[in-house]
């Protein structure tokens, strides 16, 4: 009973880190719509960890600076390693490159978020004027 106990409880805990987890790809998705994600999943969470495969880690490393330049993010820990994917078309695996960045929130990062939800409602209130 023990042991369903230990694996039930581990379960919980992966699933919790799994929430602030983003995977990133490449061809789905504009690269801002990841950067608005990792934001907002970084007030919900405190840290937010990107993931991404083969070509689409550029797009998670660039995503990671632009959080970073801006004050919003620092880094915490970067993974790197690799993953074998089963190819159909060859029908063996195929080792592609992974990388995670655990990015968590500056010091400031909730002033920034204020002042710059501030400026847009400055700019929708004049649009609507």
């Amino acid at each position: 009973m023990e042991e369903v106990t230990e694996g039930i409880n581990n379960i919980a805990i992966t699933e919790v880190h799994k929430k602030n987890r983003i995977q990133v790809s490449n061809t789905k998705k504009p690269l801002f719509f990841y950067v608005n994600l990792a934001k907002r999943y970084m007030q919900q969470h405190n840290e937010v960890e990107l993931s991404a495969l083969g070509m689409a880690i550029a797009t998670v490393v660039t995503v990671a600076e632009i959080l970073k330049n801006n004050g919003l993010a620092v880094e915490k820990k970067i993974m790197t390693s690799t993953v074998d994917i089963k190819d159909d078309s060859r029908g063996r695996p195929v080792q592609k490159a992974k990388i995670e960045i655990v990015l968590g929130k500056t010091e400031n990062f909730d002033e920034l978020m204020a002042a710059a939800a501030e400026e847009r409602e400055a700019a929708e209130a004049e649009e609507q004027s």
